[in-house]
């Protein structure tokens, strides 16, 4: 893909491959551009339309409304409510509060589909980076992979920042090792708070029926609320973190001053 293959600030997409980057096709790119979903591309040389970062978190959010079934009026209102000055990580957010009420199943994919999915070509030791993400497992089949459609795009943008494999491996091991962790403890709450007692209470059928429709219910209230308290947690820390580096830094230009 040349000089459109980073994922970084300065990413510049044509319309082609901004529709490869989010799995869909040009015509639903400029659909939704003609349905004000998508805000116009800049004009590059030759007055080629590019497509910037903020451009491909929007369309991977209007295509995830789309798969939970909002209509285009509704995707319209819903996206009308953002911020104007909605991070990638707002954005990021908002994907995965959505994607929580419907899991995405597993894709395979050729190498090929991977790499256009992608917008690059991939090196052994890049696919093994997004085998180590959790984005994509092998198969037996060396030239086909299983891709888990929420997690490339995250996975992508990562291979351009320099966090050593291990670094990888070690985050995605606390992240799944807190994540199962949090998730038996809730199951074992509301199996002895709230599902046992009402067992032992001997409900009629319909009512045990009306128990199981609301667990599936709880799930996707249980990842928002998670999703939500995680990303508060994140920016307080990073907060923290970066009042600390400021702290050194002012310390450290008074003991110059004074020296």
């Amino acid at each position: 893909m040349g000089e459109h293959g980073g994922v970084g600030v300065g990413l510049r997409l044509t319309v082609d491959e901004l529709a490869a980057r989010a799995g869909v096709t040009v015509r639903t790119v400029r659909f939704y551009g003609t349905k004000g979903l998508l805000p116009p591309p800049e004009l590059g040389p030759r007055r080629v339309g590019l497509y910037g970062a903020a451009h491909l978190d929007r369309l991977e959010l209007i295509e995830e409304l789309q798969r939970q079934g909002l209509t285009l009026a509704a995707i319209e209102r819903y996206l009308a409510r953002l911020p104007q000055d909605s991070s990638p990580l707002d954005l990021a957010i908002h994907r995965a509060l959505v994607a929580s009420w419907t899991p995405e199943a597993p894709e395979e994919a050729t190498r090929a589909q991977l790499e256009r999915r992608a917008g690059r070509g991939l090196t052994e030791e890049q696919v093994g980076r997004l085998a180590a993400m959790g984005a994509l497992e092998r198969t037996g089949d060396p030239e086909v992979f299983r891709v888990d459609p929420g997690l490339l795009p995250l996975g992508v943008r990562i291979l351009d920042v320099p966090i050593p494999l291990e670094t990888l491996l070690a985050a995605r091991s606390v992240v799944v090792e807190h994540s199962r962790a949090t998730a038996r403890e809730l199951q074992r709450l509301f199996r002895e708070t709230v599902w046992k007692p009402y067992r032992e209470s001997e409900p009629a059928p319909q009512e045990l029926a009306r128990m199981r429709a609301l667990t599936d219910h709880i799930q996707p209230m249980v990842a928002q609320a998670l999703v939500t308290a995680f990303q508060r947690y994140l920016r307080e820390e990073l907060g923290e973190e970066l009042r600390q580096e400021q702290g050194q830094e002012q310390a450290q230009e008074q003991e110059q001053v004074q020296a």
